[in-house]
């Protein structure tokens, strides 16, 4: 996004609507080219783990998760995913049993200019454990570690 609105909550709105960057007024060009590099470095590095087979489903507990068509089966139950939520599972499976922290997540899956809160992450990690039927207060997959982040259990 590029506009004049350079409060947090305008900041924070945009990006919570899909906005992969959000650049306020007045701008550098080089500030500007520099955004967009950034962006094309991005699609580049998902496009390259896209073609080593990161669309292969894979499985967490007893839900298997298809990049392909963005759905979580667990039983007969098939939920669907959002973009952020697959990049969540994703990033998780392959880092199974290993903490990684809320800003290590915040960064790969919403992006390093990323002006929101941990709120976000928190509220998207209650609708995972919803999805792979961890309901309650103890869930059996995505695992909190207070003060530092999340750990999908091995």
């Amino acid at each position: 996004m590029l506009t004049a609105k350079g409060q947090e909550l305008d900041k924070v709105v945009g990006l919570d609507l899909g906005a992969d960057d959000y650049v306020t007024k007045p701008f550098g060009v080089r500030e500007l080219l520099a955004r967009i590099h950034a962006l094309l470095r991005r699609t580049t590095v998902a496009q390259s783990a896209e073609a080593a087979g990161a669309q292969a489903p894979f499985q967490i507990g007893a839900a298997t998760i298809d990049p392909k068509t963005f759905q979580l089966k667990r039983g007969k139950v098939v939920e669907e995913l959002t973009a952020k939520e697959l990049k969540l599972l994703q990033l998780f499976s392959a880092h199974p049993g290993e903490v990684l922290s809320r800003d290590r997540l915040l960064n790969e899956v919403w992006g390093y200019n990323y002006y929101g809160t941990t709120r976000t992450l928190d509220q998207v990690i209650v609708q995972l454990r919803k999805k792979l039927g961890d309901n309650g207060d103890e869930p059996q997959h995505l695992l909190t570690v207070h003060g530092v982040g999340y750990k999908l259990a091995v």
